[in-house]
């Protein structure tokens, strides 16, 4: 069971004074964070040394970990959006992102699974899966940055 007090899961709550919006601009820029990871791990997966691929492994696992609470705290968004007042191009926004994340999610599992076997063809298929996820990675960041963009217009 997570530790649903973690500062993430806090953070990512919209808070009294906060608006949804707010709170969707930190998880972009965690989406981002996470999105740098999966590069860095593509870059030493596809490396010849051992120790590289062990640090690619180790960021994979790290890759995973954002991702699961990155997508667990776009839930709480998202049912915070739904209950609340938002305006209906807002809860669409993250519903879409809210897929996405699960997308990312899956994929980042999947490639630590496979990049974890001891033949050759199962590490290809991790390797894949690390470059699947970071194109997803890629499109949740910039979906994210999408959808805070109008707010900042309207704030200006």
């Amino acid at each position: 069971m997570k530790d649903t007090s973690s500062p993430s899961r806090t953070a990512a709550t919209p808070r009294a004074g906060d608006d949804a919006s707010q709170s969707l601009r930190r998880l972009g820029s965690r989406a981002h964070q996470l999105r740098a990871s999966l590069r860095a791990a593509d870059h030493y997966n596809g490396r010849d040394q051992a120790d590289d691929r062990n640090t690619g492994s180790w960021l994979t696992s790290s890759a995973v970990t954002l991702a699961e609470d990155l997508a667990a705290d776009i839930d709480s968004l998202a049912r915070a959006v739904k209950e609340g007042s938002a305006d209906s191009a807002l809860q669409q926004a993250v519903a879409a992102v809210r897929v996405r994340a699960h997308q990312l999610n899956a994929s980042a599992r999947a490639a630590d699974h496979f990049l974890d076997q001891d033949n050759a063809e199962d590490r290809d298929t991790g390797s894949w899966l690390i470059a699947s996820a970071l194109g997803l990675a890629e499109k949740l960041a910039a979906e994210i940055d999408d959808s805070v963009a109008p707010a900042r217009k309207l704030a200006a």
